[in-house]
Order: C-alpha cells, then structure tokens, then sequence
C-alpha cells in the first residue's frame, strides 16, 4: 500500500495478516457457487465488502489523527479514504471474485462434456478447482492493482 500514514514499523492488520483472507470470502463463495447457491453467495460478498469498509474506516481514522495538524489535512484523509477503498474493492472483492467466478465456469463448462461425471462429482470438482485457484491469484492480483493505482490515482497523492 503507497498510502503514507507514518506507521512504517506497524504490521498492517488488513494486508498482512490472516485477516486479509476476509476479503477473499467471496472467492470461496465463488468457488462453492454449484453447491451453496446463490444466497450464501452473496452472504459471501457482504463479509469481503465488511472486510473493505473496516479497513477503510481503520486508515482513514489513523490518517485523520496522524495528519492533523499538517497542511491539506482533509484532502490527505480524503485521498486515504479513496485510495483503500478503490484498493479494497478491486483487489479483494472485483478482480478475484470475477477471477474464480469464471475459473469455476470454465471447468463446469469442461466437465459437462464428459457424460460420465455425474453431476454432483462434477459441483465438487469445480469447487475443488476453484479453490485451488484462490492462493495463486491472490499476489499478481493485488500487485496489479498497485500498479494501476501507482499509474492512475496516486499520481495525485497529497
């Protein structure tokens, strides 16, 4: 994250951690999509949109209290307050939960061909495959999106 709060020797509890996994939620969500349905699915996206929200509040908070009495306070904050959330949104929720939404489509759409996989075997491979898939996308996605977000946004940085 490029965004300067001034807590370089603090672990970032919503990157670095295990609670990063929060925002993946939607991905399992994803990947059981055959199996669970769609309501539970989207139970899946409210917890990784939570995840977002709450690391957005917790850095625009810190940015809030740690910048208070610099020069262009509210705009440092502002930019805190968009750059995590764009992040948030892209890297935890957008790209991935597409990502694996359309890994999972492609292996039904393989297996479907194969008119000996029962139907049922066929939801649990999918699911296999689709969470398999989650610890690879996980890096390039979000080093992707901080290479969009270093090219686009935080040009304008404070």
């Amino acid at each position: 994250m490029d965004v300067d709060i001034e807590l370089e020797n603090d672990i970032d509890l919503y990157r670095q951690t295990p609670v990063r996994y929060l925002g993946y939620a939607n991905e399992v969500g994803e990947a059981f999509r055959s199996i669970i349905g769609r309501k539970w699915v989207n139970f899946t996206y409210g917890v990784a949109t939570l995840y977002v929200l709450t690391d957005t509040s917790d850095k625009s908070i810190k940015t809030y209290k740690t910048k208070l009495n610099e020069e262009n306070h509210l705009k440092k904050v502002i930019y805190t307050t968009t750059d995590t959330l764009i992040w948030q949104l892209l890297a935890s929720v957008a790209i991935p939960g597409f990502t694996i939404n359309r890994v999972c489509a492609l292996t039904n759409y393989l297996l479907k061909k194969s008119e000996k996989l029962p139907t049922n075997n066929r939801k649990w491979i999918v699911t296999g495959i689709g969470l398999f898939t989650i610890p690879f996308i996980i890096k390039p996605i979000d080093n992707f999106v901080d290479l969009a977000m270093d090219e686009t946004l935080r040009k304008f940085q404070p």
